[in-house]
């Protein structure tokens, strides 16, 4: 069975109403970066950090995978899927798929401020002052903040080298480090982009972008590409 990487963006979470960082009307309209999503932020002002992760993690809970979500779930029936993805919401779980790097964090994860190794999961959306970790220190959003090294990149290189198909859906490859991901696919190896941007590198021969948003990408897909490749 040939093995399928696919690096997700925010493209495909936005079509089930996930609210993005850089698109206009996004989130980072509302919020600076310096003031939620940094290791500054958190030791600045531990409640604003708080309640944009609760608010964030209210959000979540009340949408759904979308066609793009179970399109890739399913085709787990005809490759080895491994999904590395830049979101930190749970909707490729929820969908269906089976192995799911999350590079930048998990929204429904809480991590303690001292040992990065005590990871627990979340049954409700509120992470409050107050919570702490079984040896004692407060509970912060298992997230990747901006200046905070991305502990699954190597993982995720080493998935993408291992690549036979690689595919990239919902992201324009404008986000550092997961953008370079498409220069660990070994060579001559086919490269599918999804997304409604222009992709932020040249293409290459053994590329195929596919202008259109997440669920009718992979429509195309499925039907034109992938299952001739398997």
């Amino acid at each position: 069975m040939k093995k399928l990487v696919v690096l997700s963006g925010a493209g495909i979470s936005a079509e089930s109403g996930i609210s993005t960082f850089r698109d206009n009307g996004g989130l980072w309209d509302n919020y600076r970066i310096e003031d939620v999503a940094t290791p500054e932020a958190w030791a600045r002002n531990q409640e604003l950090v708080l309640d944009f992760y609760n608010q964030r993690r209210k959000q979540a809970y009340e949408v759904k995978p979308n066609a793009a979500h179970y399109a890739l779930a399913d085709l787990e029936k005809h490759f080895d899927v491994t999904i590395i993805t830049q979101n930190v919401d749970n909707l490729h779980e929820v969908a269906g798929s089976s192995k799911v790097l999350h590079l930048h964090g998990e929204l429904f994860k809480s991590r303690s401020t001292k040992n990065p190794a005590l990871v627990y999961k979340m049954d409700s959306w509120e992470l409050k002052t107050g919570d702490l970790c079984e040896e004692g220190s407060q509970l912060r959003p298992h997230i990747v903040w901006f200046g905070e090294e991305v502990p699954m990149m190597e993982v995720a290189m080493d998935v993408t080298e291992q690549a036979d198909i690689f595919l990239v859906i919902g992201t324009s490859l404008a986000v550092y480090p997961a953008a370079g991901l498409v220069h660990y696919v070994p060579a001559g190896r086919p490269i599918y982009l999804i997304d409604p941007a222009q992709p932020d590198i040249r293409l290459k021969p053994n590329m195929t972008f596919i202008q259109e948003k997440a669920s009718t990408g992979m429509e195309i897909l499925t039907n034109k590409y992938l299952l001739s490749e398997n």
